[in-house]
Parts: structure tokens; C-alpha cells; sequence
């Protein structure tokens, strides 16, 4: 094998946007917004959800070496969808690469005695904790070549709760950003904080700093009360269209929750209203590039089956919220 250290320039890292300034570190916001950003949102920015790396070859054989910082493991959520890094091929799921209980280094072969022929690899990296990527090693033979270009450039940008980080996808590749992004061909920016989606100013500042083909709002679960979000919800709108004054804006309402059908509250609805009118409004100030979605149209009230612990989507639930959401971004794309 020849184990090509990381970071190298044949390797192309995607969903990370401030790549340039972390790197080697595969984390979501650099050094410099350490103390601008909640705390809690620092820590878990850390992972490196929806950091994708990417490239072309023709390699017979294809490994991985991987060390670990931590190896706490989740209630809720499989260690492969956690800690693993997934790996597709042309578009197409093909297996995990995830440590054991004691040994925070990995190193494994994802494939070997393939023909030599080009295929476009996909390395999805973990969704809930930090990750050091040592090597990619391929046959010593094989080439590495750029990877096929997206649909548009610039990548479309997720800002939310744990549900928008990947709370609880099975693996890293089925977050539903991943599956629509697979789908359409698209790259993603996932800056999903589980328990911090919150809406503060400095991380509507933060995102507004990507050069974006869409941002999408995907956040209200996290701000305790209806009036808490009203404060929010719309200033953060606005921070991000003072400096993206043509970017497009998805705004997505809360999907369904079982907590909805016991309990007798009506927080979830009273928080879709705040963000519809927050939409509303902007249509009547003239932005003409804001739209809205229901998350009852992602996953409703028939889809409960689609979700693990009656909050956050599985599989079933990831994927269709992606199919929800992919006429949505391929007619505001113009795809």
C-alpha cells in the first residue's frame, strides 16, 4: 500500500468551509470564532459533520487510518453514525470504517482486489465526534485525480439543531443533507448543533461569512418557548440578508414529533406559526428569494415510523425528508 498522509493536495475536502484556515483539523469553525460562538456550539463544532473528502481513482485497493480523541458513544444512535467514516462510491453506499470499544486508532482496508477502473469515492466523515484523518493508502499503482464537479459551485448551506447535525442517522452518508446532496449532486455545509440550534447573532454572522447557493433555516426545537424564538428567528434572517442580499433562504417548520400527541402542548405548532410569519413578512417587504416548507410535508404525523426516540429521524425519516426537500432546492437552484 502507499499511505498518502493527510492533508495532500489530491484529497479535496468539502462541507468543511473554513478548511483553509483549520487545516489539518477537520472541525466546522476556526480558531477565530473561538469566544464569538456559545461555548457549547465551539465543543461540538469540533466534529466535523457533513465534512466530506473526496477524489478519483482507479485503486485496486483503498484504506484508511483514523485516530480517535474520544470514544463515548451515544444512547440514541449507532457508534457508525456517530464515530464512523463512511464510505460511497459513484454515488452508492459501500461500508463504515468505525474504532471498537478501547482502541481510539484505526486501520483498516475499505476494499482490495477491485479492477482497476476510475470510480468517484466519497469519504463521509462521523456526525457526532472529532476525528483525525492520519492516511488514505491505495495499491501503489493507482492514480488520484480531482473528483467530478457538483451541480453548482457553491454549496448549500444547513443551519439547525441535532436533527440538522444528523441526530440519528445510522451512518454518516444518510443524514438527510447527505442523501439530497447525493442526490442533486450538490455540496453541503452542515452546521447542525445538537441542543445549541438557537438562532444567535454571531452564528448568523458566521454562515453569512459562506459564499452559499442556499441557505437553509432548520431551527426552532432548541429555543424553549415560542416567544423565545419570535426574538430570534426573524433578526437572524436579517443578519444573514444584509450580507447575502441575493443568496436564497429555505426556511423549514419543525417536523413532526410524537410529543405532539400527549402532553397537551402546543409549543411545536405555536413555533411553526412564529417562523411562517417571519417568512411572510419578508415576502411583503419584497424578498422575493425566501421560501418556505413544512416540515409536515418532510416527515408528518403518518412518518412517526421514521423516527428513533420520537424527536429524531432514522433512515426512514432522513430519507424522506431529503425527497421532501429535493424539488424544493432543485427549483430554487434552478437544477
Amino acid at each position: 500500500m502507499n499511505w498518502i498522509s493527510f492533508p495532500d493536495d489530491g484529497f479535496v475536502v468539502n462541507g468543511l468551509p473554513w478548511w483553509e484556515e483549520t487545516k489539518p483539523k477537520l472541525v466546522r469553525f476556526p480558531d477565530r470564532m473561538k469566544g464569538t460562538v456559545p461555548e457549547a456550539v465551539w465543543t461540538l463544532s469540533r466534529s466535523p459533520s457533513g465534512g466530506r473528502i473526496r477524489f478519483a481513482t482507479d485503486a485496486t485497493d483503498l484504506g484508511i487510518r483514523l485516530h480517535y480523541p474520544s470514544l463515548a458513544h451515544m444512547n440514541n444512535m449507532p457508534r457508525v453514525g456517530q464515530l464512523g467514516v463512511d464510505l460511497w462510491v459513484n454515488g452508492e453506499f459501500w461500508r463504515p470504517a468505525y474504532p471498537n470499544d478501547e482502541n481510539p486508532d484505526l486501520e483498516m482496508l475499505f476494499f482490495e482486489g477491485m479492477p482497476a477502473e476510475r470510480r468517484e469515492v466519497c469519504l463521509h466523515l462521523g456526525l457526532y465526534a472529532p476525528v483525525e484523518l492520519q492516511a488514505i493508502g491505495v495499491n501503489k499503482s493507482a492514480s488520484i485525480e480531482a473528483p467530478a464537479p457538483f451541480a453548482v459551485p457553491e454549496p448549500v448551506v444547513f443551519y439547525g439543531t441535532s436533527i440538522t447535525q444528523g441526530g440519528c442517522a445510522t451512518h454518516p452518508g444518510t443524514s438527510y443533507q447527505a442523501l439530497v446532496g447525493t442526490a442533486l449532486k450538490l455540496d453541503f455545509v452542515n452546521l447542525g448543533f445538537s441542543g445549541e440550534g438557537k438562532g444567535e447573532t454571531a452564528l448568523a454572522e458566521a454562515i453569512a461569512e459562506i459564499d452559499a447557493s442556499c441557505y437553509v433555516m432548520d431551527f426552532c426545537q432548541n429555543n424553549g418557548t415560542p416567544e423565545h424564538l419570535q426574538e430570534v428567528y426573524a433578526p437572524f434572517l436579517q443578519t444573514i440578508r444584509e450580507q447575502r442580499p441575493d443568496t436564497p433562504i429555505v426556511c423549514i417548520t419543525t417536523i413532526f414529533s410524537t410529543g405532539e400527541i400527549f402532553g397537551g402542548t402546543t409549543r411545536n405548532a405555536d413555533m411553526r406559526t412564529v417562523i411562517r410569519n417571519a417568512v411572510a413578512k419578508r415576502n411583503q417587504m419584497g424578498d422575493e428569494k425566501i421560501t418556505l416548507v413544512e416540515g409536515y410535508d418532510l416527515l408528518g404525523p403518518d412518518d412517526r415510523i421514521g423516527l428513533v426516540d420520537g424527536t429524531h429521524p432514522n433512515d426512514i425519516g432522513f430519507l424522506a425528508m431529503a425527497r421532501g426537500l429535493e424539488p424544493v432546492l432543485r427549483s430554487v437552484l434552478n437544477l
